[in-house]
C-alpha cells in the first residue's frame, strides 16, 4: 500500500475544510447505497471536474446500471474503482482490504528513465548516498547529477547544504526528478529554497469550500523562500510522466525561477491535494479537494506540467540517456 498510496503535507486551510464537507458516514453493505455514495461524495468535491472537462453525470449513468446486490464485493469493487479512474486523477484511489485502486497516468507516455542505465554510464561505482539523494559529478563533466526518487520527508538541511556546498563551483546542476511518483510536499519547499535569493512568489492554491463543481475558497499565495547555502547556476530537473503530485509541485515551481529549466516530457500532474473518508461498507476513498494555480491564475497544469525543453529516450541505444545528454548541453551554452 505504501507505493501505491502516496502521502503529502495538508496545511491547515484544508484540515478546515475537511471539516466543513467531510460528513459523518452511515453504515451500510448495501450495494447501491453505497455508489450512490460514493458518486455523491466525488460530485461535490472533487476539485477538477471543469479543467478536466468530465461530465460526472454521464459516468453515473455508465456505471450505476453495472451495480447490482448480487455481485460480488470484488466485482463491486472493480465497478466502482473503474468509475474513479474516469477522473484520470493518481490522487483518486478507492480502497478495501483486499485491494486499492488507482488510474495510472505514467502508462499514458513512453517510459523515460533507467536507473541502472545512469549507474553504468553516467557515475562513479561509489557514488554518494546521502538521505535521500544519490549524486556525485557526472562522468568528465564539471556537472552535479542528484536523484531524487521520493519526496520521503526525511530531506534535512544538512542535506541539502552539503550538496550545495559540494557543487558550488559546477557548472550546472541536474536535478532528476524522472519517476518521482510525489510524496511529503514539505522536501520540494526545502530542495527549491536553495535556488532562490529571496522570497519568492511560484503558486497559488484554492480549496473546494461548497458542493458546486465551481465553488471554491479564494486563491492563496505560495512563496519559496531562501535558506542554507544557496546555488545561482543553472539547474536542469528532469521530469517524465512519473514525475507526480510533490513532484509536479517542484515542476511548477520551476516556471518562477529563472535559473531553472525543465527537461524531458510533461508531468503526471497530481496538483490537487487529497483527502477522503469511508463509505457506508467500510472501504476508504480519496479524491483531489483543492487545486494548485500557476502564475497565471490557471488550474490548467493539473493536467501536467508542460517542460520548457522536450525530449524522449531512444531505446534502441542502451549507451545514453538521451534526456541527460541534453541537460548536459544546455549546462554548457
Amino acid at each position: 500500500m505504501k507505493n501505491l498510496i502516496k502521502y503529502i503535507f495538508i496545511i491547515p486551510v484544508f484540515f478546515s475544510c475537511n471539516k466543513i464537507i467531510f460528513n459523518d458516514d452511515l453504515e451500510t453493505d448495501n450495494k447501491h447505497d453505497n455508489f450512490e455514495y460514493l458518486w455523491n461524495q466525488a460530485d461535490q468535491k472533487y476539485a477538477y471536474f471543469e479543467v478536466k472537462n468530465i461530465d460526472w453525470d454521464s459516468i453515473h449513468q455508465v456505471y450505476s446500471p453495472q451495480v447490482t446486490e448480487a455481485m460480488t464485493d470484488q466485482k463491486f469493487f472493480e465497478v466502482m474503482g473503474k468509475m474513479l479512474s474516469e477522473l484520470k486523477d493518481d490522487h483518486t484511489n478507492l480502497m478495501s482490504d483486499f485491494n486499492v485502486s488507482r488510474f495510472g497516468v505514467k502508462y499514458d507516455a513512453q517510459d523515460n528513465f533507467d536507473w541502472r542505465l545512469i549507474e553504468d554510464n553516467y557515475l562513479p561505482r561509489n557514488y554518494y548516498t546521502t538521505g535521500a539523494f544519490h549524486h556525485d559529478f557526472l562522468n568528465n563533466e564539471n556537472i552535479g547529477y542528484i536523484r531524487f526518487s521520493e519526496f520521503t520527508g526525511t530531506v534535512s538541511q544538512d542535506n541539502l547544504d552539503f550538496m550545495m556546498n559540494k557543487y558550488k563551483d559546477t557548472d550546472g546542476l541536474i536535478l532528476d526528478l524522472r519517476e518521482n511518483g510525489g510524496g511529503v510536499v514539505n522536501d520540494a519547499f526545502a530542495i527549491l529554497s536553495h535556488f532562490v535569493d529571496q522570497k519568492t512568489l511560484v503558486f497559488y492554491t484554492r480549496v473546494k469550500s461548497g458542493t458546486a463543481h465551481n465553488e471554491f475558497s479564494d486563491i492563496k499565495p505560495t512563496y519559496v523562500e531562501p535558506k542554507g547555502q544557496l546555488y545561482h547556476k543553472k539547474v536542469i530537473v528532469l521530469v517524465d510522466r512519473g514525475t507526480f503530485s510533490a513532484g509536479s509541485f517542484t515542476s511548477l515551481a520551476t516556471k518562477a525561477l529563472p535559473n531553472m529549466i525543465l527537461m524531458g516530457d510533461t508531468t503526471g500532474g497530481g496538483l490537487g491535494l487529497p483527502n477522503g473518508g469511508q463509505l457506508p461498507n467500510g472501504w476508504s476513498y480519496r479524491f483531489s479537494i483543492s487545486q494548485t494555480l500557476n502564475l497565471q491564475e490557471s488550474p490548467a497544469f493539473e493536467q501536467g506540467v508542460p517542460v520548457d525543453v522536450s525530449v524522449q529516450m531512444d531505446w534502441n541505444d542502451r549507451s545514453k540517456d538521451e534526456i541527460i545528454e541534453r541537460a548536459i548541453q544546455e549546462i554548457k551554452k
